[in-house]
């Protein structure tokens, strides 16, 4: 009896084993992580504006043979406009395009205080040859023009026999608009002929401090 128990037990068991090796192993299913929120695109960058220039000091107009500005604009160049100004095309030069230029160095003695000061800047005709005006040219003349309106007309000849400066500092400062600045033409009067000779309160006439303006007349 044991031994027919254990022979259907043993088949049994055979039976079964063949069913459970071939039975496929169902695995779980992958946990898939959900994406990550998309982040918003970055908005477009405007272009980087250029290069703040510095303040233009001197516009130069009239018979010049470059420019860098187009005609004078009523509503922006109010001050030029207020003075009758008026060009087609001009030049303009800030600290930095002056102080480029090769400096001269006076030691007048001025009217407002009777003592000597040193003042510096680029030779008047320097700054002018840079824009087309022959050293010594024949025929030409500029209209020098001050914040205060104060006009003066000088021959190109006059300027270089005077050696006149474009003046940008005063004892080593900068000259300062609300003084004689931000630039002065003017010589050497003390060792001028014709000049030195003349009162100290009139040795400066012809020498317009607060220019922002040139005028060059072609006769």
């Amino acid at each position: 009896m044991n031994l027919l128990k254990r022979a259907f037990l043993l088949g049994a068991v055979a039976a079964v084993l063949p069913a459970a090796q071939a039975a496929p192993v169902k695995r779980a299913a992958p946990v898939r992580k959900a994406p990550p929120p998309r982040r918003p695109a970055a908005p477009a960058r405007a272009p980087a504006p250029p290069p703040l220039r510095s303040p233009v000091l001197l516009t130069v107009s009239g018979a010049i043979k470059k420019s860098n500005r187009g005609p004078l604009d009523k509503a922006i160049d109010q001050m030029a406009a207020k003075h009758g100004l008026a060009w087609e095309q001009a030049y303009t030069f800030d600290a930095a395009a002056l102080a480029n230029l090769p400096a001269e160095t006076i030691h007048p003695t001025l009217e407002y205080d009777a003592k000597p000061h040193t003042l510096s800047g680029p030779p008047l005709e320097m700054v002018l040859a840079t824009l087309g005006i022959t050293p010594g040219q024949a025929g030409v003349m500029l209209a020098l023009r001050a914040v205060d309106g104060y006009r003066m007309e000088l021959s190109l000849a006059d300027v270089r026999a005077w050696k006149m400066i474009l003046a940008t500092r005063i004892d080593g400062q900068s000259l300062a608009i609300g003084g004689l600045g931000p630039l002065w033409a003017v010589y050497d009067a003390d060792r001028l002929p014709g000049i030195a000779e003349l009162p100290l309160a009139e040795r400066f006439q012809r020498c317009p401090w607060g220019l922002y303006h040139i005028e060059v007349i072609q006769t």
